[in-house]
């Protein structure tokens, strides 16, 4: 083997194994001094190399004096907890819990997994007007409503308040399939769990919020109304 021959080899392999470096390098590890549950999410304080940090992330199970590594995440800066009446000085919102090969084991809140099951059979009656659509229709045709307003009608299934100052909604109505009938709002507004409700505002796709809040498709600072 030439000296070009072994150079391109060399760069070969750094280019496949730096990346799974440069992440574990990124995650945040350390022992959990402190730790709650709070609208659907785990707050914990760890010890990262003798610096204390408060971390948030999908509810998970995790103990006080567990060595837990954690995804890094985006840091929100006084950030207020309305469901714990806190503010923390700073906070990383993390997409879960890393497992032995560095795979989050706990799903992101805005992944296909964050949708929410309910034992119970939804049926809700579709808003009327021109921008009304059901659940199942508003993922069949996101790609046309990019960036329009949208109208629709249904049961709030999970309520996660104050999170990056806003309010997360998720929305069922008995239409669309695995994947398609759960839909996510973003809102000032604060529904309870059960509650029936009309919501407009506007459709994006693909919308990235960072540290693991990603969502194939999201109604954006919706108005929601009984």
């Amino acid at each position: 083997m030439n000296n070009f021959l072994r150079i391109l080899f060399v760069f070969l392999v750094l280019a496949l194994v730096m990346p799974a470096y440069a992440e574990q390098a990124k995650a945040l590890t350390g022992k959990v001094l402190e730790t709650m549950n709070s609208g659907g999410y785990t707050y914990l304080q760890m010890d990262n190399n003798g610096k204390k940090i408060w971390v948030a992330l999908p509810k998970t199970k995790v103990e006080k004096g567990q060595n837990i590594s954690v995804s890094p995440g985006t840091e929100m800066q006084n950030f207020q907890s309305k469901t714990l009446n806190r503010t923390f000085d700073s906070i990383i919102f993390s997409g879960g819990v890393l497992g032995p090969q560095g795979g989050t084991e706990t799903k992101s809140p805005g992944s296909m997994g964050s949708a929410v099951a309910v034992a119970e059979k939804i049926q809700v009656d579709k808003a009327t007007g021109p921008d009304a659509y059901t659940v199942g229709e508003i993922y069949q045709n996101s790609r046309k409503l990019e960036g329009k307003k949208v109208v629709v009608r249904g049961k709030v299934v999970k309520v996660a308040a104050g999170i990056m100052k806003k309010n997360w909604i998720h929305l069922q109505d008995g239409t669309g399939g695995t994947g398609s009938n759960d839909l996510v709002l973003t809102s000032d507004n604060l529904p309870k769990v059960g509650d029936v409700v009309t919501a407009s505002g506007t459709l994006f796709n693909d919308k990235d919020f960072g540290g693991g809040y990603k969502y194939k498709v999201i109604i954006e600072q919706a108005d929601i109304k009984p």
